[in-house]
C-alpha cells in the first residue's frame, strides 16, 4: 500500500494517525479562523499529523431551510485564508462537477460524500485533478462495493486515494459501525479512514434535523484506532448545541486534544503490535 500525501500529512498503514477535524460548516471566516489556530495549535503540540476541514456548502441537509455554509466562492476564500494563516493542508466535500475546478485550485485534496460515492461522472472528475481523493463508504453500500468505487477514481491514472467508514443504516434514523469494514477496505490498497462523528448521527431523527449521540465519539474513536486505521476524521465545534450544522453529533472543542491524545497513544501500541506474533 503506497502512502498518501496531503500537504505536510502522510498517511499509511503502518505511519502514524492523521487527524481530519475542523467545524462541519464554514459559519463565518472569523469562527472558522479561530478553530483553525486552535486545532494548529493542539496538534502542533501532541506532534500529530493534521488535516483541516471544513464543508463551503453541505448539499445534504434534511429541510429546505437548513443552514447549508456560505457558499463555494467565499468558502473557498476562507479555507485559502485557513492555510496561509496556519500552515495547515485543508480538504473540503464537492457535490456535481461543476464545482471541482474552483475547489482543486485552493484545496490540499477533495472529499466526496458519502451519498455521491457512486456518482461516477463526479469521481472521474475528481480523479483528473490528480489531487488525492477521499471518498467517504456511503451509509448504505457495504465495505466489499467500494471496490467499484475505488477503481472509477483509479481509471483516470490516480492513485492518491483514501476511504472513510461512517457507520451503515441499521434500520431507521440509526447508524452502525461494524468495525470488519475497516479491515475489508484495507484489502482495498489505500488508507482507511475512520469518521468518529458522523458515525453517531442519527439521520432525522428530528424531522428538520438530524440527531446524535455525541457520548459515543470516545469509544468508538479509541476502538478504531486500535483497529489500526490510518486517519481518524472529528468534526469539532466551540459549542456543539450552537452549531449550524451538525451539532448533535460535534465532538466539543474543549475535548479534542484529550481525544486526540488517547487515540494517539492507541495507536502507536496497536501499529508496533501489528506485525508481531503471539
Amino acid at each position: 500500500m503506497k502512502p498518501v500525501n496531503i500537504g505536510t500529512a502522510t498517511i499509511g498503514p503502518d505511519l502514524p494517525i492523521v487527524i481530519f477535524s475542523g467545524p462541519c460548516v464554514i459559519e463565518s471566516a472569523r469562527a472558522t479562523l479561530e478553530i483553525a489556530a486552535r486545532l494548529k495549535q493542539v496538534s502542533a503540540k501532541l506532534k500529530v499529523p493534521f488535516i483541516f476541514k471544513s464543508s463551503y456548502d453541505k448539499a445534504n441537509r434534511s429541510s429546505l431551510e437548513a443552514f447549508r455554509g456560505v457558499g463555494l466562492a467565499k468558502g473557498l476564500e476562507i479555507l485559502a485564508q485557513v492555510r496561509e494563516s496556519t500552515g495547515l493542508p485543508v480538504i473540503s466535500d464537492v457535490h456535481c462537477r461543476s464545482e471541482i475546478k474552483p475547489a482543486a485550485e485552493v484545496l490540499d485534496a477533495i472529499q466526496i460524500p458519502a451519498f455521491l460515492c457512486r456518482q461516477t461522472d463526479l469521481l472521474l472528475k475528481a480523479g483528473e485533478t490528480g489531487l488525492p481523493v477521499n471518498v467517504k463508504k456511503a451509509q448504505f453500500l457495504s465495505p466489499e462495493e467500494m471496490k467499484q468505487v475505488v477503481h472509477k477514481v483509479e481509471s483516470t491514472g490516480n492513485r492518491k486515494i483514501l476511504v472513510t467508514e461512517r457507520g451503515t443504516f441499521f434500520g431507521y434514523h440509526n447508524l452502525v459501525v461494524d468495525f470488519r469494514s475497516i479491515v475489508t477496505m484495507r484489502k482495498l490498497g489505500y488508507p482507511v479512514i475512520f469518521d468518529a462523528t458522523h458515525s453517531v448521527q442519527i439521520p432525522g431523527e428530528h424531522g428538520t434535523s438530524s440527531g446524535g449521540r455525541p457520548e459515543f465519539i470516545f469509544p468508538l474513536a479509541r476502538a478504531a484506532s486500535a483497529v489500526g486505521v490510518s486517519g481518524l476524521y472529528l468534526e469539532v465545534h466551540p459549542r456543539p448545541d450552537k452549531a449550524l450544522c451538525d451539532g448533535a453529533n460535534s465532538l466539543k472543542l474543549s475535548e479534542f486534544s484529550k481525544l486526540v491524545s488517547t487515540v494517539v497513544r492507541i495507536d502507536r501500541l496497536a501499529k508496533s503490535l501489528s506485525g508481531k506474533k503471539g
